[in-house]
């Protein structure tokens, strides 16, 4: 299995920028849904891209969007245009599916949107895409076996090049679990990430550390 990767989930460039700075994150992962929390439009990804790289992300994700099969492809096109970090997201349906598959049989980064059974897995690792998002807490709400449906397509991957990124990780447990289960790339929120760096027993034990006496000049 690969090495574990965390991502931030985010375009909130002051809460993505202490991540990627630290390098405590791989790279940053959006959407159109994200953009607008953040207050941003698809007009704001080329700055976005240059802020995220000129910062050390490795990977950045933006999603492409259409009304049909070619509006899709040519805004899919325009994102990887952008440069080597660049991944584009392209929704799980019929007609992602078919541009997913024809960018990565260029060679392109692909990452399969809103996967949601081992099946789709399955057929994303015979296209050989890079990456299918698979929505933990989604699933959850709607009822399924979140975790070992997850668990699952990882394992319908197999010992292809196409990684399950898991996504809508509501807390660090949601992280831990996954990894348990055999993911190995996982995204989440800013909150997130910094609760899975921090325990208040850590906190107690610097400050036990700070106050020895052997550290007085």
């Amino acid at each position: 299995m690969p090495a574990p990767r965390l991502y931030v989930d985010s375009a909130d460039v002051d809460a993505v920028s202490p991540l990627l700075s630290g390098s405590l994150v791989h790279g940053v992962t959006t959407n159109p849904t994200i953009l607008e929390r953040a207050g941003r439009t698809v007009a704001d990804i080329p700055e976005l891209y240059a802020r995220w790289a000129g910062e050390g992300a490795r990977e950045i994700f933006f999603q492409a969007w259409g009304d049909d099969e070619a509006a899709l492809e040519r805004r899919a096109r325009e994102i990887l245009a952008l440069g080597e970090l660049a991944v584009v997201k392209v929704p799980a349906t019929r007609v992602g599916f078919g541009v997913a598959a024809r960018l990565a049989r260029e060679g392109a980064p692909v990452l399969l949107t809103a996967v949601f059974t081992p099946a789709q897995a399955l057929a994303a690792a015979s296209c050989g895409i890079r990456y299918i998002a698979a929505y933990l807490g989604r699933m959850r709400d709607a009822g399924f076996d979140a975790v070992g449906d997850i668990a699952r397509m990882q394992a319908a991957c197999g010992d292809s090049a196409t990684e399950v990124l898991a996504a809508s990780l509501r807390t660090p447990d949601d992280i831990v679990a996954l990894a348990e289960a055999g993911v190995p790339t996982f995204t989440a929120a800013p909150d997130v990430l910094w609760a899975a760096l921090a325990h208040p027993a850590t906190d107690d034990a610097a400050a036990v550390f700070e106050a020895s006496p052997s550290l007085a000049s």
